[in-house]
């Protein structure tokens, strides 16, 4: 989760109007989507041509807290982030979507509107299903609704860790299970590194907390030789302790998307 200060409540460009017809790759890009998976060739190439497809320059909004939903949304290309702003002008990013990602089923189905925003991070195709297509969808194939279902649940149980986090883990306990999530995807070596590419502001808004903690928890980190750092380049001197230290069953998987 990420929180960072804006100037207000405004969340970015202009909300996205432009569509187009779906591409025949397309039909690739909702195979790789858990709901439909389960889909025939032919129903997949049904599907696809119910979409329609939008695209988003970086920092376009896609849809805003409150508006009513009326459809699915499929991640294309690029990547989106979805975020609340505050009436103060704090900014919460709660995760960040990419190729083959879904958004917008839990107004979807309970018929409030978006409870955050969507915001292309970078230039982006999304592709839109109707609420009508994806409902029929769902009656035809029980499997499609299962699989919503399924995801639906991991993303409340996601919710209620990233709360728990939050609520009760100091920020350098944070910071250290990003690091270690990251470094564990990376290397299995005793210094292991993790190239970050996001700045302190942006990764204190995923780990819920201002810069200024982030600042201080990495420095806390390095005064105890657990990391060294060299601009954007962290090494992990004493992944055993950083791993204590991040408890490994906190943030793992949830917070590590932003490390190239």
């Amino acid at each position: 989760m990420t929180v960072r200060r804006s100037p207000g409540p405004r969340l970015g460009r202009p909300i996205a109007r432009r569509t187009a017809t779906a591409r025949p790759s397309d039909v690739v890009v909702l195979g790789r989507v858990a709901y439909f998976r389960a889909l025939t060739p032919s129903a997949l190439g049904a599907l696809a041509r119910r979409c329609r497809a939008r695209t988003l320059a970086a920092g376009q909004t896609l849809f805003e807290e409150g508006a009513a939903c009326t459809g699915l949304f499929i991640v294309a290309e690029g990547r989106v982030e979805v975020r609340q702003v505050s009436a103060s002008g704090r900014e919460q990013v709660f995760h960040t979507e990419e190729q083959g990602a879904t958004l917008g089923e839990g107004p979807l189905f309970d018929g409030g509107g978006y409870i955050a925003s969507a915001v292309a991070a970078e230039a982006t195709r999304v592709l839109f299903l109707p609420k009508a297509d994806l409902v029929a969808l769902c009656r035809r194939h029980p499997d499609v609704a299962l699989a919503i279902m399924e995801t639906l649940a991991r993303r409340v149980r996601r919710f209620a860790g990233i709360v728990s986090d939050l609520v009760f883990r100091p920020i350098t306990e944070r910071l250290a299970a990003y690091l270690d999530s990251a470094a564990t995807h990376r290397s299995s070596s005793t210094d292991a590194e993790v190239t970050l590419s996001l700045t302190h502001g942006q990764l204190a808004a995923r780990l819920g907390t201002v810069r200024e903690l982030i600042a201080r928890a990495f420095a806390q980190l390095e005064r105890t030789s657990i990391i060294s750092r060299d601009g954007k380049r962290v090494v992990i001197r004493d992944p055993v302790r950083l791993r204590a230290l991040a408890g490994r069953a906190g943030l793992d998987g949830r917070l590590a998307s932003g490390v190239t």
